[in-house]
């Protein structure tokens, strides 16, 4: 049926170091959200504890994240014959869906205080902010590497990013308040960042919705490979055909080929073969299961609508 190799040994160490980088993230996040709350209801500034509150978002993704990377890890068994191997797909979905449910939050804040602009001591606002880059910052670069390759991390890179970006926001608007005495820039900044994270969480929203959504990936062209199948001699059709993603590795491809002879089992594991290796250099599908039939009546569409 389908194949798999044996490359586990180099993932569990991989996994143990980015287990390490999310742990020192939520360290640190933890302690700037603590920081920024004090000041920010000290400084009454807005965007303080909107920065705070995004902080604390930021401290739960990682959690969430962090779970979800040594589940992961977790072996399979007989009642979870994936294992936990979705873990870090639901946990982008989750952590892209705060994004934009903090980002509508403050969104209605800014607006509000827009309308009443208060005047915030700076000194504390700029000082907080400078330490929330910073402590961002560390984080960003311990897991901008892992960001590229795994929708996890990548969620809460963004989180981070987003964070750091909120908190130069946050600087700046402290430091016109400070030597312009310009108390609206508070709230345009704090909308600003808002917009930011909507545009950022909705992509990752998006992509995690559709491989929990079992969507065929984008870059799978289903028609041709059913074409390409087709093309083997003694295959007379290929139907049935499903294309999923389990998690960012592994891609699925299942269907059921109609042979126009009975073939023995030997020369259908030949033909395997020679899919297998076809779909995993030329689509990525390193997970193939056929059905093979011989004359058998059943619906011979390739999407079968059930």
């Amino acid at each position: 049926m389908g194949h798999s190799h044996d490359h586990n040994h180099t993932h569990h160490h991989h996994g143990d170091l980015k287990g390490r980088n999310l742990f020192i993230s939520i360290l640190l996040n933890i302690v700037i959200t603590i920081a920024q709350v004090i000041g920010g209801i000290i400084s009454g500034s807005l965007s303080l504890l909107s920065d705070a509150l995004h902080n604390f978002s930021d401290v739960l993704s990682l959690v969430i994240s962090y779970i979800a990377n040594r589940l992961a890890r977790r072996k399979a068994s007989s009642k979870k014959t994936f294992g936990y191997k979705r873990a870090e797909i639901l946990a982008a979905f989750i952590n892209a869906a705060t994004l934009i449910i903090v980002a509508i939050l403050l969104i209605v804040e800014a607006v509000e205080r827009f309308k009443n602009p208060q005047s915030i001591a700076s000194n504390l606002v700029i000082w907080l902010s400078v330490i929330a880059i910073l402590g961002n910052g560390f984080s960003v670069l311990l897991l901008k590497k892992d960001a590229n390759a795994n929708m996890n991390m990548k969620s809460v890179y963004i989180h981070l990013l987003t964070d750091m970006m909120a908190s130069v926001a946050v600087l700046l608007g402290g430091l016109l308040m400070k030597f312009f005495e310009v108390f609206w820039v508070d709230s345009v900044l704090t909308f600003a960042i808002a917009l930011y994270l909507i545009w950022m969480g909705w992509d990752l929203l998006k992509n995690s919705t559709k491989v929990l959504m079992l969507f065929t990936p984008d870059h799978i062209p289903v028609q041709h490979i059913v074409d390409e199948i087709n093309a083997f001699e003694s295959v007379k059709n290929t139907h049935h055909v499903h294309v999923w993603q389990l998690n960012e590795d592994e891609i699925h491809l299942e269907a059921h080929i109609d042979f126009n002879e009975d073939i023995t089992l030997s020369k259908f594991d030949a033909i395997l073969k020679d899919i297998e290796t076809l779909v995993l250099h030329k689509y990525d599908i390193n997970h193939v299961n056929i059905q093979p039939e011989y004359g058998k009546d059943d619906a011979k569409e390739v999407i079968v609508q059930d």
